[in-house]
């Protein structure tokens, strides 16, 4: 094997023009009249996208395998068959209101790449998979990520089957309803060993456009943190309670807010907080507010950084004693990207004259769980106007190419460890 003659013969495989037609394919499986898509996790849409890509994997060769959580594997078979195989993919599932690319990128990439090493003949020692994770968006069942964190953590697969939708349906009675159309395609187990995972996304937000750059070299995931902030009041009449009389809790909230705001603008340009949801009671035009719940979303890759800002939300709410509460209900700690995996991609992207840079995740990801399995690592290509979970969702399809043939390149390096 000849590693450099390897990765131009598959990075020169991949065809443009074939990745946008699958683009385009995938998108019609829940398609939007706006031309966005809507196929949330375990509908009717979401299966039919399912079983259009087993068919299609295994038109380029591919064995096709699912797991107790729903989740596909297309597989290429190595020379070493005893070998742990380096896996590629994303989710298919949107937002109610997605997109076209995000997550679906991933999984067109992957297959692209199985059509690459069908046309291109190259050989690779490790089998080179394509994963389709069960419901990363979680807008339907919650959590997200659910099918990546069966997989790598088997321990939650009772629980997860037995969560319901708001209709009472539950992840179990969807994929029993299913298994018909999947009898074909044989279970395996969770939790199977993988060499190393690498996935590929669109960026989702403006950096890479702003800078220019067609490949992201993606260093980890920031570290979130989910607070609710609850502030008590008295309610009263607005015409005849002075102002010396108020307990008002949506103007002591609104204090909070302000200090919330004057913390994120303090802060370094890592720094993402956001206050996302607010709810005043009793919510009357004439009633002094009595009830406000509000919620803040905190990220950051450095956990010292989370802290600090911890204290500071603290600090904000204390000013208010007796009347405001904080209350964390969410930690993710930051997650950071196996460096070999890091310098494979970026040696990929140098070596195809691709200009690349360094970046943080600031969204959740199925590889923030395959992080915890194996050596993990991300490539992203540049969203127009940082726009996702939008049905303008857009990347220009060169960058897509670009980034596929990066994906090619750094999984046939892997593949032949």
């Amino acid at each position: 094997m000849n590693a450099v003659s390897d990765v131009a013969n598959i990075a020169g495989a991949v065809d443009e023009a074939r990745l946008g037609t699958l683009v385009g394919d995938l998108a019609a499986f829940g398609a939007r009249a706006d031309g966005g898509v809507d196929r949330q996790a375990l509908t009717p849409e979401d299966f039919k996208s399912r079983r259009f890509l087993v068919d299609l994997a295994r038109s380029y060769g591919a064995q096709a395998y699912r797991d107790s959580i729903g989740n596909l594997f297309f597989r290429r078979p190595g020379q070493d068959a005893e070998a742990a195989p380096v896996v590629t993919g994303s989710h298919a599932d949107s937002q109610p209101t997605g997109g076209r690319l995000d997550g679906a990128y991933g999984v067109c990439a992957g297959l692209e790449v199985l059509a690459a090493l069908a046309d291109s003949g190259v050989a690779h020692r490790r089998p080179i998979e394509v994963a389709v994770w069960t419901n990363e968006e979680g807008c339907r069942f919650a959590p997200g990520s659910m099918g990546a964190s069966a997989f790598t953590e088997p321990s939650l697969l009772d629980g997860f089957l037995a969560t319901a939708d708001a209709t009472g349906r539950t992840v179990g009675e969807e994929l029993a309803e299913a298994e018909p159309h999947f009898a074909d395609v044989p279970l395996r187990p969770l939790g199977t060993p993988i060499h190393a995972f690498v996935e590929a996304h669109i960026e989702q937000g403006p950096v890479m456009a702003d800078a220019g750059v067609t490949i992201g070299v993606v260093s980890g995931i920031q570290g979130t943190r989910w607070y609710e902030i609850t502030v008590d009041g008295i309610a009263a009449h607005a015409g005849s309670t002075p102002r010396a009389n108020r307990q008002d809790a949506l103007r002591a909230a609104t204090e909070i807010a302000t200090g919330v705001y004057t913390a994120f603008d303090a802060g370094d340009e890592r720094l993402r907080m956001t206050i996302g949801r607010v709810t005043v009671g009793p919510g009357s035009v004439n009633v002094v507010p009595e009830h406000v719940r509000m919620t803040v979303d905190v990220r950051h890759p450095e956990e010292a950084v989370l802290d600090a800002v911890e204290e500071r939300l603290r600090e904000l709410t204390a000013a208010h004693a007796g009347r405001a509460r904080l209350e964390r209900t969410m930690a993710m700690p930051p997650t950071g990207f196996d460096g070999r995996i890091r310098d494979t991609v970026r040696e990929a992207a140098r070596d195809l004259e691709l200009s690349a840079m360094e970046i943080d995740s600031g969204a959740f990801h199925d590889s923030l769980h395959l992080a915890r399995h194996c050596p993990t690592g991300m490539v992203f290509v540049p969203s127009v106007d940082g726009l996702s979970h939008n049905p303008a969702e857009h990347t220009d399809l060169p960058d897509l190419a670009a980034g596929t043939r990066v994906l090619a390149a750094s999984l046939i390096r892997l593949a032949q460890d």
